[in-house]
């Protein structure tokens, strides 16, 4: 499966020590150097910045060779190149939160998962307790609907009420 990242996942659950969760959901993650440069910046966590200067195996680093069309160019640069090689590479998924880019994505017939879908597939394979990392990744400054945890939680109680 080919799965291209842009940096709202990977900064996250870097941040809270959820990065595990990436190659056990996907054996191989492709970033793009944008990416990597804007989690290298002085204002990212620098638990985030040390992992980046040094990813382990399974992250790899591309740089897109087409240039982007009008659509992209009014994103930003690490959206702009996610969503160039996905296209590139005919990537089966993208990770990602920003909204213009998930429409984008949409209508390109690109897959999207944002970093809440990660937990909630993380929390079903057993690799995390998703109270618990909702709870963790409220204290940051990722911003999520009140309403949407709800969902996600409901779900995931229902899910643990019948066993699974």
């Amino acid at each position: 499966m080919q799965v291209i990242t842009n940096n709202t996942p990977l900064r996250y659950l870097i941040f809270l020590e959820y990065d595990t969760i990436f190659p056990a959901l996907f054996a191989h993650l492709v970033v793009p150097q944008a990416v990597v440069q804007e989690l290298q910046q002085p204002k990212t966590p620098p638990r985030v910045r040390t992992w980046m200067a040094a990813p382990p195996s399974w992250l790899e680093v591309r740089q897109p060779v087409s240039r982007p069309d009008a659509a992209l160019q009014r994103l930003g640069a690490g959206e702009r190149d996610t969503l160039l090689l996905a296209q590139e590479l005919q990537a089966d998924l993208v990770l990602l939160d920003d909204r213009e880019a998930h429409a984008e994505a949409a209508r390109r017939g690109v897959p999207t998962f944002g970093t809440l879908r990660l937990l909630e597939m993380a929390a079903q394979r057993h690799l995390l307790d998703l109270p618990t990392a909702l709870t963790a990744l409220a204290a940051t400054s990722f911003y999520v609907e009140e309403s949407l945890v709800r969902d996600l939680l409901a779900r995931d109680a229902a899910r643990k009420r019948q066993g699974l």
